[in-house]
Formats: C-alpha cells, structure tokens, sequence
C-alpha cells in the first residue's frame, strides 16, 4: 500500500496531512512543510512502506512528487533503493 502525503498551502501557512499522521501538521514555510514530509516518507520507506510525496503550488497546481521507496532491511546486501523527484 503506498502511503500518500501532501504538502498544501494553507492560508499564509502551509500543510502536511498523511494517513501516517493523528493530524495534520502547520508549518509558516513551505521548505519546512516538505522536510516534514520528507522525514514522513522516510520513516515509512524504513517501515517497509511505499511513500509518495505530493506538493502543490499556492494556486493548487501539482508542482512535483517524490517517490520513495520501501528500503531494504538492516543488514540486506542490496542497493539502497533509488528515490524520484517528478516535476508535474
């Protein structure tokens, strides 16, 4: 199951919102809001989890996803799984 996270714009403020998440999450920049997200996806990634970062514009336009995928387990010899930034 992959795991969807968005970065929204919120009035001045931005949103992280995720099915991983209680509640969404504010932040006052949009650079905070995709750490956040990043840190999300991550943490999934090393759940063994399939995440998808999707970030929006202010005018509601998709501007990118990153996709990243469930990492091998401790001690696995195989790559690290390779992470995609698509722009839209």
């Amino acid at each position: 199951m992959t795991r969807t996270i968005k970065v929204e714009p919120l009035g001045r403020d931005w949103t992280v919102k995720s099915d991983l998440l209680d509640s969404e999450m504010t932040f006052q920049s949009g650079a905070a809001a995709e750490a956040a997200a990043r840190v999300l996806a991550d943490r999934a990634a090393k759940a063994g989890q399939v995440a998808e970062i999707e970030i929006y514009l202010r005018d509601g336009a998709l501007a990118g996803r990153l996709m990243c995928p469930p990492l091998p387990a401790p001690g696995h010899t195989s790559a690290l799984a390779e992470r995609r930034f698509e722009f839209a």
